[in-house]
């Protein structure tokens, strides 16, 4: 099979565009998902009453529910609600709903690892419960977390082949308009294939790294 290099050469710069607009996407996506993991799993662990109901139904409600219908429902339900947003506000509210889910599952299993006796020394010395999040609970969490987080991190990267559903010009929609005007399929899927390698091969052997860096370190031990 003859590759047409000088098609792949012309349309990099779309993919550039589509790049950089996916890693800001996925940035905002998984940071507050990160962010808002860390609150769904405090809740649960200190057992707030009718906020950890609302965490816990949150939690099945996203993890049950595929992403494509969920952006369907930001984008396209809303509006006939009243409530308009731009598809990048909509791309970063899915993938913090669905995200969310994932992270915070992880860091209950983090926090559930913490033992037991380290916490009830934080109390014996009058440490407050906040106090005791802070430097006891949370650090070793983190620690243990650190494996499903990465996971996470690089499913929500995945993910975001999903937004062009909503009408952004991501990596999966740029490829599938080349193809639609120019047929040139396997060019533009081996563009889309080798960008997605360039930006997660990278961050994986990254996380794998922090992961044995955190392990070494033996945090919680």
């Amino acid at each position: 099979m003859n590759i047409n290099w000088e098609f792949i050469l012309e349309h990099l710069p779309l993919y550039e565009k589509a790049t950089i607009l996916t890693l800001k996407l996925a940035f905002w996506g998984i940071l507050f998902s990160i962010i808002l993991g860390v609150i769904c799993s405090v809740i649960q662990y200190y057992k707030i009453k009718g906020l950890q109901t609302i965490a816990q139904v949150y939690i099945e409600l996203s993890r049950n529910t595929p992403l494509l219908i969920q952006l369907f429902f930001l984008y396209y339900g809303f509006p006939k609600m009243g409530i308009k947003m731009s598809e990048n506000t909509c791309a970063i509210i899915g993938l913090t709903f669905l995200g969310g889910s994932y992270m915070a599952e992880a860091f209950r299993g983090g926090i559930e690892a913490v033992n037991k006796t380290q916490i009830e020394s934080g109390l014996s010395i009058g440490l407050s419960k906040f106090q005791l999040a802070r430097y006891v609970i949370l650090p070793q969490a983190f620690s243990v977390s650190v494996p499903a987080l990465s996971a996470n991190c690089i499913f929500l990267l995945k993910e975001t082949s999903i937004l062009g559903a909503i009408s952004i010009l991501d990596l999966m929609n740029v490829t599938k308009d080349l193809i639609g005007m120019y047929y040139n399929t396997f060019e533009s899927l081996l563009m889309l294939v080798a960008t997605y390698l360039i930006i997660i091969l990278p961050l994986s052997v990254f996380l794998t790294w922090v992961e044995r860096k955190v392990r070494y370190a033996e945090f919680g031990n």
